[in-house]
């Protein structure tokens, strides 16, 4: 059984859904290593250096902004860790963690909302992606669990405002 780490007074439900947030990244992840691989995830293109390097980025990059999800019910999301320089043991404003992670939230909404659009208007039929083969069925498979992305990331970037902002207010005592 996984277990849930999180600070005691974060909710147990937001700390499940900051850790679902790198799970469900996770499959669209591997599905791009493994078409830079060479594995037959995707109608076969030839791709160049630079292309490869783009997607093993980008898998790269959202893997690592997921994982920032757990900084909203972990320590080191309220208290920069001592090892970072300058700003080591001093506390995170609130609206710094909040803001980012609702902008981000926003801007997957965005996202996906124009990636599933574009699959639907069927603009991105050209791509192969909506030829009914079983290499589709797996990237539907892959891609589809990033839709839970933006309000897994919206409800527990809500939470960590509310629990700082109520730790923080005379009323709270």
């Amino acid at each position: 059984m996984l277990k849930i780490t999180a600070l005691p007074d974060v909710p147990r439900w937001a700390a499940l859904a900051a850790h679902a947030v790198p799970w469900v990244t996770l499959p669209s992840g591997l599905w791009r290593v493994a078409l830079v691989a060479g594995l037959p995830v995707a109608a076969q293109e030839q791709r160049g250096t630079g292309e490869a390097v783009y997607v093993l980025m980008l898998s790269l990059v959202s893997e690592v902004l997921a994982l920032l999800t757990l900084g909203l019910v972990r320590e080191w999301g309220e208290t920069v860790p001592g090892w970072v320089p300058v700003l080591g043991g001093r506390q995170v404003p609130t609206m710094a963690a909040v803001a980012p992670a609702l902008l981000g939230a926003v801007g997957l909404f965005g996202l996906l909302g124009w990636a599933i659009y574009v699959q639907i208007a069927g603009l991105g039929s050209e791509s192969g992606v909506t030829d009914g083969t079983a290499q589709t069925a797996l990237i539907v498979l892959c891609y589809i669990p990033l839709i839970a992305w933006p309000p897994l990331l919206t409800a527990v970037a809500l939470a960590y405002y509310r629990r700082r902002t109520a730790c923080a207010s005379p009323e709270a005592a």
